[in-house]
């Protein structure tokens, strides 16, 4: 009964063609941020690398981003548990114009069978101390 009312519905929409069965969108979907609304971090040595392959390695990341300069450092982050990969990485350049290029030369490039992305890393910020309402929570028995 909810389909039928959701094929009509869709029907009535012009998502359906007349001889449709399936209910598909004619829709786009959301597309990313363009480069020029995305919010982009000052320039920094160091790049923040998401999108990675699982089986992409330290030195393969370092490799990969040789091309465009200096690569002082570059790291695959890992799960402490398991040691796999978390799918992102950082790349530390040894000038800022080595950065730039390396950010532009590999964002939305493959890696690994991947599409990679990369930007300029945010500083860390000091985590905010923890809040207490008063009292300690009381023990569940």
């Amino acid at each position: 009964m909810a389909m039928a009312m959701a094929m009509k519905l869709a029907a009535q929409r012009g998502l359906l063609s007349s001889s449709s069965t399936r209910m598909f969108s004619s829709l786009p979907f959301n597309l990313p941020a363009s480069e020029t609304t995305r919010k982009t971090e000052p320039p920094s040595t160091n790049l923040f690398v998401s999108g990675l392959s699982k089986r992409t390695t330290s030195e393969g990341l370092r490799e990969a981003f040789e091309k465009f300069g200096e690569v002082v450092h570059a790291r695959v982050v890992t799960d402490r548990d398991n040691g796999y990969s978390k799918g992102f990485g950082f790349v530390r350049y040894g000038t800022i114009e080595d950065a730039k290029n390396g950010m532009e030369g590999m964002d939305g490039k493959f890696l690994d069978g991947w599409v990679i992305f990369a930007e300029y890393a945010r500083e860390r910020t000091q985590p905010a101390p923890p809040q207490f309402s008063g009292s300690p929570p009381s023990p569940r028995y």
